[in-house]
């Protein structure tokens, strides 16, 4: 259920950047990424952020400052960070990281309309 392919790029370095708050992450393919982990926390590819089907999505408010407190290996094919919010259900797949990476203008823009239509905030 990876996603992975033998064309899938994978990842050659991955930083987490604590003052900026941003992971940072290199691909096989020289494309290289920096993700705010305020991102990777409110677009979290598990069921308590997705749901469990269409519409069934959970906004996420109040993580402008959340920090990746820890990164665990899943195998070859991805990362489960721990967020300091306590969240740490989220595997990220390399294909998820890269994905991320190149729509990441467009989904942060969604999210904060998605904020704005629900009168809700980034702040804690």
């Amino acid at each position: 259920m990876s996603g992975l392919t033998p064309d899938t790029p994978t990842p050659t370095e991955i930083k987490l950047h604590q003052k900026s708050r941003k992971l940072e992450i290199s691909f096989s393919d020289g494309q290289r990424f920096e993700i705010p982990y305020e991102m990777l926390r409110v677009c979290s590819p598990s069921a308590e952020v997705r749901g469990h089907g269409p519409g069934q999505e959970v906004l996420q408010t109040g993580k402008k400052n959340v920090e990746i407190t820890a990164i665990e290996p899943i195998g070859t094919y991805a990362i489960q960070p721990l967020f300091s919010d306590g969240h740490n259900s989220g595997i990220y797949s390399w294909e998820y990281l890269y994905d991320l990476g190149h729509r990441r203008e467009r989904l942060w823009l969604s999210y904060l309309d998605r904020l704005k239509a629900a009168g809700a905030s980034r702040d804690a």
